[in-house]
């Protein structure tokens, strides 16, 4: 290889590496952050549903976890899952906290171990995933960005329901250590 090819491979691996490290603790944080949520609510208000178009906290970690598992786990990964979408929202039977943050934590391991094992040339390789043909790169940042998007709705919504600040930053500014406050 050429020292242009070396210098190119070399910044692959490392754009690769800090794409697919961004995803793994992204992915993490806000797992945890759902893990607390789901914790500061009764089974009650956690399959709640404000109205009839809106979802339940319960139907989006359902959600989360099959989207999880369908675009990390199988489109990155290559694990078969075989996903019922519809079911992820019309659940209206509770699942009890442990059962529900335990699949989910399942799928974000997953996830990450299909993350992790990623190379720049399974990042650039096309896949497709739900039916869309995408690169492994905008797989993983779909996923990434598709699971920080719920988790936001349900912090919003275990504020509405708690009246408690779930703040993740200090009165400076700095970071709290989402998964130290379970």
């Amino acid at each position: 290889m050429t020292p242009v090819g070396e210098a190119h491979a070399a910044l692959a691996e490392r754009l690769a590496a800090e794409l697919t490290g961004f995803c793994v603790a992204k992915l993490r944080d806000q797992a945890a952050q759902i893990d607390r949520c789901v914790r500061l609510l009764s089974e009650e208000q956690v399959w709640e549903r404000a109205n009839d178009v809106s979802n339940s906290i319960g139907n989006l970690v359902l959600h989360l976890t099959g989207n999880v598992r369908q675009w990390a786990g199988e489109g990155l990964g290559g694990v078969a899952f075989d996903r019922d979408r519809p079911a992820e929202f019309a659940r209206r039977d509770p699942l009890p906290a442990d059962e529900l943050l335990s699949g989910l934590h399942a799928a974000i391991d997953a996830a990450c171990t299909a993350l992790e094992r990623l190379s720049p040339a399974e990042l650039a390789a096309e896949r497709t995933i739900q039916g869309r043909q995408i690169s492994g790169v905008a797989a993983a940042v779909h996923v990434t960005e598709h699971f920080t998007g719920h988790v936001a709705q349900i912090v919003v919504y275990t504020k509405l329901l708690t009246g408690q600040d779930l703040s993740l930053y200090d009165d400076q500014g700095r970071r709290l250590d989402a998964a130290a406050r379970l």
